[in-house]
């Protein structure tokens, strides 16, 4: 696929390309507004910046000098020319470069896993975000109808209607969830109304953050058609899933690769991957790598299925024993004593680092009578050593939890 082919599927205008180099910065929560400013940049060339409106100081100052030097950027940009944001909530914030053949590639490999010829999407996810701005190009690309709508309408009932083709029966409805949206179902009040909603898509995703045990296991009591899925900014979002029928039949891990993508473990146990989806570098490098190494920890069984074990990066070291920090939040979370949990590792003279939990702080008092009781089933290494009610608990509206944000916060 050309960008000229992009800019006509996007209703542009292919003929209104301009030679230069221009920067188009695309910075809207509004997805009118983004769609229409993302069409025109397409057919206008140039590079193409997508922006999160809620970035703050420390990253905006990063995203205004990376666009000043573009503009004095020389390339002629037919490749890697739409730079999406990477890394934002652990600080360091990196444009991965991506175009219309990394999307395109994306998109087909979707397809294909899922038998689907037109992609129809209830986007809820920020366009801006690699997650809800794949979805909405699923549909671009395969001729289908994307809703916008706002989640706190869903919440309260509020809910877009869903029409089904009767001329392309591999005509399919989607909707992407982060796990924190999926427990607030759940509990809202016309949870009965929405969770009859959800079962009549042919896939609800969930993304931005592994689902705990008990979530997984109450969406499947509900018979709900969960997605378990693995992707990031780097891959132009998922290269592994797990169908619907393969979620309720029992199983929890990532599903198998998609067609467009390949993925092999490592010596250090970490997950490599290689696809055509593969971002094509962090600005202002243009570097395609055959093989991208993540710092995701994994493993891919007999059947091919795709299994996350956490990060490389987040294992906590205390007393010379590893500590998987999601294994004692799903433990905690398991409790139901806490709307939202994140486990990190402080620095310990005495044990190297001390494993602390942080949750945001409520109305209603915590009792840690229960949780004392409740964490007896962890091996005493990885108990918590304390408990931190927060007042600004930094997650996004994709779910992702800013660690970097609740280390400061709890550094002493």
């Amino acid at each position: 696929m050309e960008r000229s082919e992009l800019a006509v599927l996007l209703r542009g205008d292919p003929s209104s390309e301009t030679k230069g180099p221009l920067v188009h910065v695309i910075e809207s929560s509004e997805p009118k507004v983004f769609m229409q400013a993302f069409s025109s940049a397409v057919s206008c060339g140039g590079l193409v910046f997508l922006i999160d409106p809620n970035y703050g100081s420390e990253e905006k100052k990063i995203i205004t000098q990376l666009i000043e030097s573009a503009k004095d950027d020389i390339s002629d940009n037919k490749r890697g020319w739409l730079m999406i944001a990477s890394g934002g909530t652990s600080g360091k914030i990196k444009f991965a470069r991506h175009d219309q053949a990394t999307l395109a590639f994306a998109v087909d490999g979707f397809c294909k896993h899922f038998h689907v010829s037109q992609v129809n999407w209830v986007g809820i996810l920020p366009l801006y975000h690699v997650s809800g701005f794949v979805a909405w190009i699923r549909t671009v690309l395969t001729g289908g109808s994307y809703i916008s709508w706002d989640w706190k309408k869903i919440e309260a009932g509020d809910l877009p209607k869903i029409e089904r083709s009767q001329d392309k029966k591999d005509s399919k409805w989607f909707i992407s969830l982060v796990p924190t949206q999926l427990q607030r179902i759940m509990n809202a009040p016309h949870h009965e109304r929405i969770l009859d909603w959800l079962r009549l898509f042919d896939g609800v995703f969930i993304g931005g953050g592994p689902i705990w045990p008990s979530l997984a296991d109450q969406a499947a009591q509900f018979k709900l058609p969960l997605c378990l899925s693995y992707g990031m900014t780097e891959t132009a979002a998922m290269i592994a899933a797990l169908k619907p029928d393969e979620f309720l039949s029992g199983r929890r891990d990532s599903g198998k690769m998609l067609p467009h993508a390949e993925v092999s473990i490592n010596d250090q146990g970490c997950v490599e991957i290689n696809s055509g989806s593969l971002f094509l570098g962090y600005y202002p490098e243009f570097n395609p790598v055959p093989k991208f190494t993540t710092q995701d920890l994994g493993f891919v069984d007999n059947e091919g299925h795709l299994t996350i074990q956490g990060r490389r990066d987040a294992v906590i070291i205390t007393g010379g024993k590893k500590v998987d920090p999601l294994e004692v939040e799903a433990v905690l979370r398991a409790s139901g004593l806490f709307d939202d949990i994140a486990v990190l590792g402080l620095p310990d003279k005495e044990w190297g680092q001390s494993v602390v939990a942080c949750y945001p702080k409520s109305l209603k008092e915590l009792d840690m009578h229960k949780v004392d009781e409740h964490v007896k089933m962890l091996s005493a290494h990885q108990r918590p050593k304390q408990f931190i009610a927060l007042e600004n608990w930094p997650r996004n509206l994709q779910g992702k939890l800013n660690r970097l944000e609740l280390l400061k916060q709890i550094s002493p």
